[in-house]
């Protein structure tokens, strides 16, 4: 019997930045006003890696309130971004693991936060 030929996935991971809001039971430190994660995060495109990580934030008790896309690996190098060998291994286990993995998480404390105004 001939094995067939693993088919390419159409997988491709995002980098994507999520700020979130307060919840109960978010693990935030005490007194942050919310937080940043940047995640990679895999999909067949942008708004998909978007769905699927919104959701498992929101499973782990977080409150995400808004997403900023910054596009694949060779998206961000056509535009000049220098990625880090640790960083492409992110997002390579991302992919590998079909999974969105938060790389960094910066909390936000009163006044963190300039208004433009």
């Amino acid at each position: 019997m001939t094995q067939k030929p693993k088919k390419k996935s159409r997988q491709q991971v995002f980098t994507l930045l999520v700020e979130v809001g307060r919840t109960a039971d978010d693990g935030l430190p005490d007194g942050a006003t919310g937080a940043a994660l940047m995640c990679y995060s895999s999909g067949v495109d942008e708004a998909e890696a978007v769905r699927e990580t919104v959701a498992i934030l929101k499973q782990a008790d977080l409150a995400p309130l808004d997403v900023s896309g910054y596009g694949t690996l060779d998206e961000r190098l056509a535009e000049g971004h220098e990625i880090p060998d640790e960083e492409r291994a992110l997002m390579q286990r991302a992919l590998d693991e079909n999974s969105v993995i938060i790389a960094q998480m910066t909390p936000f404390f009163e006044g963190d936060k300039a208004d433009a105004d």
